[in-house]
């Protein structure tokens, strides 16, 4: 019997995942969740596991090596990822996340994790000043070890049900 296995480009998007089939009530007991460390690894994986039922998330501007990786595993099909179960999240999760918990909620999340005040610091940044708030919070995300895996599920966590972004729901729905 066929394994599910659900391969994702880091420990990010596993946080997100889990805490949102948490949140929604969905089991991911059935399914090995694979942080790959970046898609350039999802050929490889794709190989190891070859046989299984296979799904995934990535960055959307990484479509080609998902495109290139799934071709040479024969799972292309339809001109698309979301046939093979391939989910892009635009322009990645962080992205997803902000858009769907809106600059104010993610915000909140903020402050509850008690960084308002280093937020604030790179805010100030004069390479900052110019951007817009979602792209601060963007920023934000990513500037410190394991802040991004720590963000996504606390802002997961935060969703409403009927936020989840469109590639974490229909990945979900998937499995």
């Amino acid at each position: 019997m066929a394994r599910t296995v659900v391969l994702v480009e880091g420990a990010s998007d596993a946080a997100a995942l889990v805490a949102l089939a948490a949140r929604l009530g969905r089991s991911l007991d059935a399914v090995d969740l694979v942080a790959m460390g970046g898609v350039t690894n999802l050929g490889r994986y794709l190989e190891l596991h070859r046989g299984d039922r296979v799904a995934g998330l990535y960055d959307a501007g990484e479509e080609r090596f998902v495109r290139r990786a799934l071709e040479r595993a024969g799972l292309w099909r339809d001109s698309s990822p979301e046939a093979a179960g391939f989910f892009a999240c635009v322009p990645d999760l962080e992205g997803e996340l902000i858009r769907a918990l809106g600059v104010d909620g993610v915000e909140r999340v903020i402050a509850a994790a008690g960084e308002t005040a280093s937020l604030r610091r790179l805010q100030q940044q004069p390479a900052q000043r110019g951007r817009s708030v979602e792209e601060q919070l963007h920023r934000f995300l990513g500037v410190r070890a394991r802040r991004k895996a720590r963000y996504a599920k606390l802002l997961a966590e935060a969703l409403p049900p009927d936020a989840v972004p469109t590639p974490l729901l229909r990945l979900l729905t998937t499995v």
